[in-house]
């Protein structure tokens, strides 16, 4: 009995106490054996789950009215692939209980079988409180905010327990109340999980804080002749392209910018403009004459003039994209159905007699896909009439999509757009081809498509300045968005434009990936995975917090330029009136689009708006503009901050009269037809467009061209976001991980004796983020001293041997 009792206290006791229970069973092979039978009944309920997605409907009258059905399945009359059980388990758990949250219990069933086989080591019984918690959080949260976009569905996404919860709690303290207890309860639930949740809610709570005391930790270790120069992309540039040659001095092309951590007072920086391709960076350092500036305003150097710089000098080699790779359409100069035309006059004008609203003269004007009869009423008639017949005309016309703009801006006539029998494709190859899209002087153009009157549709995004676009599923929005983008990529050189591509959904701008080293601009990447285009929500975050820290840089350097927008400042810099060694540098427009912006708010909230708000209010003096993109324009996804930064707004189909007032003011865009049709509201009036279509193989081969042409060794460099203990990154002092320059680096600057970062930048080429960290490891190494204000840093090191020997024991020699 003792030996018996023995036995029992050893592998079977610390089973109990990994699983957190005090009784279980008595031996391991027991704990084993329920184990893997739990396991299979795991995984046969998911079976369950899963094959009820399908088979709900079909077995929807069975399950609801169990003497309708046979218990036993003998006839085959349920289709859930796991037979009637299957069908009523699933019933039960996701119909009537918990929706999509009831996956929470065959995940806590293979915890318990992980545990009882002794695979993992759990506390069952926390695993149990906290995940039946989630379930009924989710449960909840499922019916509140997934159901309405899932009202198509049998049954509910947060079940009957989550319908009925969150009726009841709505119907007490009303859906914000719901909200508030909802986030509340996830930020305890999350507090107790993790102390990080704490850290993250109190940025959130003081950003701008947050923001601010990295831009004094910038400012408070300005220093050194590090002025440094961001070339961005100097690494992209091969020495003997670097120098040419003048009869009277050596012009040395070279990098400008100026590094968050360092910089001169009299610098044009305070916080480094960050990392731009090397064409942009490149600059004049002169090592040998003086320059000054002649009466007639051109630069002399010795008494010999300057040619303009010229961004676009490296990449001279590049071609821009042929109108070949777009295909044309049939229909662009398809003739007019006069027939139609005349009978829709007619009926339109039998309606409004019908009503007493006698017409003087009729006028119609035929676009690609919509027509616009411009009526002209009888004296003594009230606008408000012809506004009240909308459906009547519809219904007369037998069409979708009627509008009625009453009164037209800017004429006395009413107007009555209504659909063509036979809408036209309007491709993206006649919009280009233009003469309206080749002469235009737009720093920005974006060729949207043609009006109503077949007019080609151009906005100028730098004047807008930022875009915001709305649409319902399948509307054309992603077209849209493609036709903005190939119509710059059409008209401007990479040297001028750069992109920042935002994706949540992962499949909308992947096709852009071959712009990589053209047009493309990104944080610089953690790892050779990281993808250029962006999708993940921390990226996401991180990402617009660098091209917040980019705007900062540029209005210094417009400060220093005394200067007020972009134009103005790259102009000086072209006609060398602005000093590279100071840290100026050429400044391209950045782009910044976001696919599914109401995604990111979902995930993320205030973390999102925040940067983007900055953005938009700011930015658009040094040239960074941004266009969201979102499929639901509901008033908590497009706020009121949003709205009035975003004064361009760019409708396609919605689905309610609510969504078009949310991204219009007005409605509309709730009575387009869809495939392209929109609503751009521009100055203040909307105007009907029909978007140019542009296929994805027409898009894929513009970017394969683009590929091929002579580029940039890697993407538009961004600024690293600054940490909150204000450096840059989170492993710049890492002697373990040495950059492959140190040792380079570290004699030259003992050869030297000058202790700067805008050195090491000239003599390799390289970016401002990689300068920054050798300087920074350099530090940590005992090679030279702090930053002293705008003094060179000091060498600490005097001659070669002691370096020689540091360098060996660092492993670097």
């Amino acid at each position: 009995m003792t030996k018996k009792k023995t036995r029992s206290k050893q592998s079977p006791v610390n089973y109990k106490k990994a699983m957190g229970f005090d009784s279980m069973f008595a031996n391991e092979k027991t704990n084993f054996t329920v184990g893997v039978t739990v396991f299979m009944l795991a995984v046969y309920i998911i079976i369950c789950f899963c094959s009820y997605f399908n088979t709900a409907a079909a077995d929807q009258s069975l399950v609801m009215h169990p003497l309708a059905g046979d218990l036993v399945n003998s006839g085959r009359e349920f289709h859930n692939y796991c037979g009637s059980y299957g069908a009523y388990i699933s019933h039960f758990f996701i119909y009537s209980c918990f929706g999509f949250a009831a996956f929470m219990i065959p995940l806590f069933l293979l915890a318990c079988a992980m545990s009882l086989m002794g695979i993992y080591k759990l506390n069952l019984w926390k695993w149990f409180f906290c995940m039946m918690l989630v379930m009924i959080w989710c449960s909840i949260a499922f019916a509140k905010f997934l159901a309405p976009l899932l009202s198509d569905m049998v049954f509910n996404a947060g079940g009957g327990h989550g319908a009925f919860v969150c009726q009841s709690l709505e119907n007490m303290i009303g859906p914000p109340g719901l909200t508030a207890i909802l986030g509340l309860t996830a930020i305890f639930f999350l507090t107790y999980l993790s102390y990080d949740t704490i850290i993250i809610i109190r940025k959130m709570l003081n950003p701008i804080g947050y923001l601010t005391r990295k831009v004094k930790f910038s400012l408070a270790n300005a220093g050194d002749d590090n002025t440094v120069l961001q070339p961005d992309q100097s690494a992209n540039l091969k020495p003997e392209d670097n120098l040419v040659s003048t009869p009277t001095e050596t012009v040395t092309t070279t990098t400008e910018h100026v590094t968050n951590t360092e910089a001169k007072p009299e610098a044009p920086v305070d916080n480094a403009p960050q990392s731009t391709p090397s064409e942009e960076g490149i600059g004049l350092e002169i090592e040998q004459g003086t320059i000054e500036e002649s009466a007639g305003g051109s630069i002399m150097a010795d008494d010999k003039i300057l040619s303009p710089y010229d961004p676009k000098a490296t990449l001279s080699r590049y071609q821009y994209p042929t109108l070949g790779l777009l295909r044309k359409s049939d229909n662009d100069n398809v003739a007019i159905d006069m027939d139609e035309q005349t009978a829709n006059k007619n009926r339109i004008v039998e309606v409004l007699g019908n009503f007493g609203v006698q017409v003087s003269s009729i006028k119609a004007t035929v676009g690609p896909t919509i027509t616009l009869y411009e009526i002209t009423l009888a004296p003594g008639i009230k606008i408000s009439r012809v506004r009240s017949l909308e459906d009547d005309i519809a219904l007369s016309l037998a069409a979708l999509g009627i509008r009625i703009i009453a009164p037209i801006p800017g004429k006395g006539t009413i107007g009555i757009e209504v659909p063509n029998a036979n809408p036209q494709i309007v491709s993206m190859e006649s919009i280009l081809n233009s003469k309206k899209f080749k002469e235009s002087k737009m720093a920005l153009p974006l060729a949207l498509g043609k009006t109503i009157s077949n007019e080609i549709f151009m906005v100028d995004l730098a004047k807008i300045p930022h875009l915001l676009v709305a649409g319902a599923t399948g509307q054309g929005k992603s077209v849209g968005l493609n036709a903005i983008i190939t119509s710059l990529l059409y008209k401007k050189h990479p040297a001028e434009l750069k992109f920042v591509l935002v994706d949540p959904k992962m499949v909308e701008f992947s096709i852009y990936k071959p712009l990589l080293n053209h047009f493309l601009a990104q944080i610089p990447p953690e790892s050779d995975a990281d993808e250029p285009i962006i999708t993940d929500v921390t990226k996401v975050v991180k990402t617009l917090n660098s091209v917040c820290q980019e705007m900062d840089d540029r209005y210094n350097l417009l400060k220093f330029a005394n200067v007020r927008k972009l134009e103005e400042y790259n102009e000086k810099f072209i006609n060398h009136q602005l000093n590279p060694e100071n840290g100026h540098r050429y400044l391209p427009y950045i782009v910044v689009i976001i696919d599914e912006y109401g995604d990111l708010i979902m995930t993320a909230g205030k973390e999102i708006e925040l940067p983007i708000a900055r953005i938009a209010q700011k930015a658009r003096a040094v040239g960074i503009h941004m266009i969201i993109a979102t499929q639901r324009p509901t008033v908590n996804i497009i706020t009121g901050t949003i709205k009035a930064n975003f004064p361009g707004r760019m409708a396609f189909k919605v689905m309610s009269q609510t969504d078009s007032k949310t991204i219009l003011d007005s409605s509309g865009a709730n009575q387009l037809i869809g495939k392209g049709d929109m609503l751009i509201l521009d100055k203040g009036t909307p105007v009907r467009v029909q978007c140019a279509f542009v296929d994805t193989p027409e898009v894929i081969a513009i970017n394969e061209f683009i590929a091929q042409q002579p580029g940039y060794d890697g993407p538009f460099e961004l600024p690293e976001p600054v940490s909150e203990d204000g450096g840059v990154g989170g492993s710049a002092e890492d002697l373990s991980n040495l950059d492959s320059l140190f040792a380079e680096a570290s004699k030259l600057i003992v050869s030297t004796q000058q202790g700067s970062t805008s050195l090491i930048q000239r003599k390799f080429a390289i970016g401002y983020n990689r300068a920054g960290r050798l300087m920074d490891q350099l530090e940590k190494a005992g090679v030279v001293g702090q930053a002293h204000g705008s003094k060179p840093r000091e060498v600490l090191i005097q001659d070669e041997n002691t370096l020689i020997s540091l360098l060996n024991t660092l492993g670097a020699a």
